[in-house]
C-alpha cells in the first residue's frame, strides 16, 4: 500500500514539475501572475523526496525484508544493477534542473522556464522504465518506451496547465483586475489548441500501449480480469474529463469574456 500512496504522490509531483513549467513557458502573458518560483521549487524539492522514500521502498521490496532494515548494499543493487536505478538517477538530475532554474525564473525566465521544462521532461519521462515498455525487447521495447514516454509528458502537460489555470481563476475578487481576468481568459482560451493536441496525444499513445499489452485477440475477455477493469476505469474518467474539458471550452470560457465585457 506504502508503494502505491508514494508512486501516486510521485507521479502526481514530476506531472507539476514538467507541466507547469511547459505552461509558463507557453505563456508568457501570465507568467507574472503566478508563484512560479515557490511553486517550481516546491515540487522539485518534493519530488527528490519521494523519490528517495520510492527508492528505499523498492530497495525493500526487492530484497524482501522489512523498510526499516533497508541498508546501502540493498539501495546500490538497485541503483547500479537494474534500469530503473538509471532511471532514478535521470530524475534526480532533472528535478535538480527544475528546483535550480525557480531560482532565476523571474530574473531570466524564458531560459529559466526552458531549462525547467527540460529538468522536468527528463524527470517524468524517466518514469516509463518503472512501467511495462521496459519489460520489452528489440524494436517493440523501443516502440513501447517510447509511447509510454509520450503518454507521460502530454499528462504532465495536461495536469500541469490545470494547476496553473486553477491558480489564475482560484484569486481572490478584490485582486482579480481587469488585466488579470483578461490574462486568465487568454490562458483558458489558448490552452483550447494546446489541448486538443494533448488529448490526441494520449489517445494515440494510449491505443499503442493497450495493443502492445493486450492485444486484438483479448480485447472481450478485458471486463474480466483486473487491469481490463482498471482500464475501462480509467477510459470512462477520461471521457469525463473530456466532457469537462468541452463545457469548459465552448461555454465556460465565452461566458467568462461576455462578463468581463459587462463589467
Amino acid at each position: 500500500m506504502l508503494d502505491v500512496v508514494v508512486r501516486f504522490a510521485l507521479y502526481l509531483d514530476l506531472a507539476l514539475a514538467f507541466g507547469v513549467a511547459f505552461f509558463a513557458l507557453c505563456a508568457p502573458r501570465v507568467r507574472d501572475s503566478l508563484p512560479l518560483p515557490r511553486l517550481l521549487a516546491s515540487v522539485g524539492l518534493t519530488g527528490v523526496l519521494l523519490s528517495v522514500v520510492g527508492l528505499a521502498v523498492l530497495s525493500a521490496s526487492m530484497a524482501g525484508i522489512p523498510l526499516a532494515q533497508v541498508d546501502a548494499e540493498s539501495v546500490a543493487m538497485v541503483l547500479t544493477g537494474m534500469s530503473l536505478g538509471k532511471a532514478w538517477m535521470v530524475r534526480i538530475g532533472g528535478l535538480a534542473l527544475v528546483t535550480a532554474a525557480s531560482a532565476l525564473v523571474r530574473r531570466w525566465s524564458k531560459a529559466a522556464l526552458s531549462v525547467a521544462s527540460f529538468g522536468g521532461a527528463l524527470a517524468m519521462g524517466g518514469l516509463a522504465w518503472a512501467g511495462h515498455g521496459a519489460m520489452d525487447d528489440g524494436a517493440v521495447g523501443w516502440l513501447h518506451l517510447a509511447a509510454d514516454v509520450a503518454h507521460l509528458l502530454a499528462a504532465g502537460v495536461w495536469v500541469g496547465a490545470l494547476a496553473c489555470l486553477l491558480l489564475l481563476v482560484a484569486r481572490p475578487a478584490p485582486r482579480a483586475d481587469a488585466a488579470h481576468l483578461w490574462a486568465t481568459h487568454r490562458a483558458l482560451d489558448g490552452f483550447a489548441l494546446v489541448g486538443t493536441a494533448v488529448v490526441a496525444v494520449i489517445v494515440v499513445t494510449g491505443l499503442v500501449n493497450a495493443w502492445l499489452l493486450v492485444g486484438a485477440a483479448h480485447v472481450l475477455s478485458l471486463p474480466g480480469t483486473i487491469y481490463g477493469q482498471l482500464l475501462i476505469a480509467k477510459l470512462l474518467l477520461f471521457g469525463a474529463m473530456l466532457g469537462f474539458a468541452g463545457a469548459n471550452r465552448y461555454r465556460l470560457t465565452p461566458a467568462l469574456a461576455a462578463r468581463i465585457d459587462a463589467g
